[in-house]
């Protein structure tokens, strides 16, 4: 089916929507190649990095946890509080009262993404919490084919509960915007691909500004 013909049975939508499922639609075709390595369809707007915190929240009672993201909206009440010292815990205030207006979590894939660059890396990276013998580590790992393993940022010890994230050099929040509008989505962002990859990771890192290694449709 030619791409024309393909777009008049998508369903009307806006304009970041609608080239995204165009891209799901086609999947191995031009439209993989769009979601993989194309420049994002997105701009990124900085924000006050002292309003948001990255946590290594754990997942019922066992020893798993996944990545949080608090920002704090507002003065009206905190959302969060963090205890001195490394390990630093997190004490996720918004948990005990109705946040809306005052605080945003994100708490999944829909809330946040890798990017670095101009490219968002959503959909070849997936950002998972992993706990080493000295610390719990953020990395940013390929879904598929090869890629580096990165390294985002670390607890810098171990402690039970909510521990907070510290950012490795480079990495830092940035907004998602579509037109210069800002955006409930927010990224995990550096501008330029780092030169080391994370410490488990066997891989080389490409060099600063490349693309990362997808496979071949």
């Amino acid at each position: 089916m030619h791409l024309p013909a393909l777009t008049r049975f998508l369903p009307r939508r806006s304009a970041p929507a609608a080239a995204l499922a165009l891209a799901a639609a086609l999947p191995g075709t031009v439209g993989g190649a769009l979601a993989q390595n194309a420049p994002s369809l997105f701009g990124i707007g900085e924000v006050q990095s002292d309003r948001f915190i990255l946590v290594a929240a754990p997942i019922g009672s066992g020893s798993r946890s996944q990545l949080n993201i608090y920002e704090q909206l507002n003065q009206r009440r905190p959302c969060f509080s963090v205890a001195p010292g490394l390990p630093a815990a997190v004490n996720p205030l918004l948990a005990s009262f109705d946040f809306s207006g005052i605080c945003s979590r994100y708490i999944d894939t829909n809330g946040y993404s890798l990017r670095i660059g101009d490219r968002d890396l959503a959909t070849v990276y997936r950002l998972s919490v992993v706990p080493t013998a000295s610390d719990v580590q953020l990395l940013a790992l390929p879904t598929a084919g090869s890629g580096p393993e990165l390294l985002v940022a670390r607890t810098q010890g171990l402690a039970s509960g909510f521990v907070k994230f510290h950012f490795e050099p480079g990495w830092r929040i940035a907004r998602r915007q579509f037109r210069g509008r800002s955006l409930g989505h927010v990224y995990i962002y550096r501008d330029s691909w780092p030169t080391e990859v994370a410490p488990a990771g066997g891989a080389t890192a490409p060099p600063a500004g490349a693309p990362p290694v997808v496979p071949a449709p």
